[in-house]
C-alpha cells in the first residue's frame, strides 16, 4: 500500500499543476482581449468617418460607448459572477466579445454601434472579475499574475494601435477587416478557457461573509477608486489627444500614430515589474512616488513644449501609465481579504473610474476648442497627476477595506 501511494502522489499533483498553468495562460489570453479592440479603432476613426459619413460626434461614440458600458456594468458584474460563477461568466464575456467584434465590422451603422456596445459590456466583465479570480486561484502570486495580465493587456493594445493602418491600407483589408481580425485572439482565449468551466465556485460562500452594503462607506475603497479613475482618465485622454498634440508640434500623422505606440510600448516594463515588486510589500507608497515622478516628468515635458525631446516625454508618460494601471489593479487585490471583496471593490473602482475616463476626452477636447491651445488641457492632466499621487498615498497603505467598512457601521 505504501508503494501504491508513492506511485499515485505524483500523478495526483501533476493535474493540479497543469490546471494552474492552464488557468494562468487563460488569464493572459483573456487580458490580451481587454484593450486591443478599443485601441485598434483609434487610428481608423478618420477612415471610418469618411466611409460611413458619420458626424464627428457620432464617430466619437465608437470610443466613448465602451467606456460608458464599463461604468454601467462594472457594479453589477460581481453579482452576475456570484450567480453563474466567475469562470462561466468570463467565458460568456469572451463569446459576447466575439459577436460584438463581428457585428462592429458589418456594413451597417446599426451593427457598428451595437457591436461597439457589446464589446464594452464584454470587456467590463473581464475588467472586474479578473482581479478577484487571481486573488482566489493565485493568493501567493497576486503581484506576478497582475503583472503578467497587465503586460499582456498593454502589449496587445500597443500592437493593435500600431498595425491597424498597415492592415487596413497596406494589406488591403479595409477598416472592417482590420477590426474583425481581432476575433482570432478572442476565439483562442475562449478555447483555452474551456477547461475552467468545470471548476468549482466559491463565490456564494464568500458572499455571505462579506458586508455588501458598506464598501462604498470605506475611505480606503474610495482612495483605490479615485486612483483607478484618475489613471483611467489620463490614459484615455492621452490615447485620444496625444496624436493631435504631437502633430501640432510638427510631426506627421504617421509619426504621431507611432508616438502613441511608443507610449504604450514603454508602459510594458513598468506594468509587469511594478505589481511584481509591490505585491511583496505591505505598503506600496514608495512605488506610488516612483509612478508620480514618471508621470510628472512626462506631462511636464509635454507641457513645456518643443519637438526635439517629445519621444523622451512620451516614453516617461508610458512608464508612468504602465505603473499606474498595474498599481491600481494590484491595490484592488491587496486591499481586500477574499475574492468576493476583490470583485466588489473592482466593480466599484472601475465603475467610477471609467465614468471619469468617458468624460475626460470630451472635456479636454472642449477645453482645447475653447482656448485654442493645448495649455489648459495639459494643466488639467498635470493637476490630475498630482491628485493621483495624493490618493495613491492613501490607497497604498497597509490596510483592508473590510476593516474600515466595519468601523464605519459601528
Amino acid at each position: 500500500m505504501k508503494n501504491m501511494s508513492q506511485v499515485r502522489n505524483p500523478s495526483i499533483n501533476k493535474p493540479v499543476k497543469l490546471t494552474g498553468a492552464l488557468l494562468a495562460i487563460g488569464v493572459i489570453l483573456v487580458a490580451a482581449n481587454m484593450r486591443a479592440s478599443l485601441t485598434a479603432i483609434g487610428p481608423l476613426i478618420g477612415t471610418i468617418q469618411a466611409d460611413t459619413g458619420l458626424s464627428g460626434v457620432l464617430v466619437g461614440l465608437l470610443t466613448t460607448l465602451p467606456l460608458i458600458a464599463f461604468a454601467v456594468l462594472s457594479p453589477i458584474a460581481p453579482s452576475i459572477a456570484n450567480r453563474f460563477g466567475a469562470e462561466n461568466t468570463l467565458f460568456a464575456s469572451l463569446l459576447i466579445l466575439i459577436v460584438g467584434t463581428v457585428l462592429r465590422s458589418l456594413p451597417s451603422t446599426f451593427t457598428l454601434f451595437t457591436g461597439t456596445v457589446l464589446i464594452g459590456l464584454a470587456i467590463a466583465i473581464c475588467n472586474v472579475l479578473l482581479p478577484g479570480l487571481i486573488k482566489r486561484h493565485f493568493p501567493n502570486s497576486v503581484g506576478l499574475m497582475t503583472g503578467l495580465y497587465t503586460m499582456s493587456m498593454n502589449l496587445w493594445a500597443s500592437l493593435a494601435s500600431g498595425i491597424s493602418i498597415p492592415m487596413a491600407v497596406g494589406l488591403g483589408l479595409g477598416w472592417r477587416g482590420a477590426l474583425v481580425i481581432w476575433t482570432s485572439i478572442s476565439i483562442l482565449a475562449a478555447i483555452v478557457w474551456l477547461p475552467q468551466l468545470r471548476s468549482h465556485h466559491q463565490e456564494r460562500e464568500e458572499a455571505q461573509e462579506s458586508h455588501k452594503g458598506t464598501m462604498w462607506k470605506s475611505a480606503l475603497a474610495w482612495q483605490v477608486t479615485l486612483f483607478m479613475g484618475l489613471q483611467s482618465l489620463a490614459f484615455y485622454v492621452t490615447i485620444t489627444w496625444l496624436p493631435e498634440i504631437v502633430q501640432d508640434r510638427g510631426y506627421s500623422p504617421t509619426a504621431a500614430g507611432w508616438m502613441l505606440s511608443l507610449m504604450q510600448l514603454f508602459s510594458l516594463p513598468t506594468s509587469f515589474i511594478m505589481p511584481l515588486l509591490a505585491g511583496r510589500r505591505r505598503s506600496q507608497r514608495s512605488f506610488v512616488i516612483i509612478t508620480f515622478c514618471f508621470s510628472l516628468i512626462g506631462y511636464l515635458g509635454l507641457f513645456v513644449g518643443g519637438a526635439a525631446l517629445l519621444p523622451l516625454w512620451v516614453a516617461f508618460i508610458g512608464l508612468g501609465g504602465g505603473a499606474s494601471i498595474s498599481l491600481a489593479l494590484v491595490f484592488i487585490a491587496l486591499r481586500t481579504r477574499n475574492s468576493q471583496q476583490t470583485a466588489r471593490l473592482s466593480g466599484m473602482s472601475q465603475s467610477i473610474g471609467y465614468l471619469l475616463a468617458a468624460v475626460g476626452p470630451s472635456l479636454i477636447g472642449w477645453l482645447h476648442d475653447w482656448s485654442g491651445s493645448w495649455t489648459p488641457p495639459l494643466l488639467v492632466l498635470l493637476t490630475s497627476v498630482v491628485v493621483l499621487f495624493i490618493v495613491g498615498l492613501g490607497a497604498s497603505r497597509d490596510a483592508y477595506v473590510e476593516q474600515e467598512s466595519r468601523s464605519s457601521t459601528i
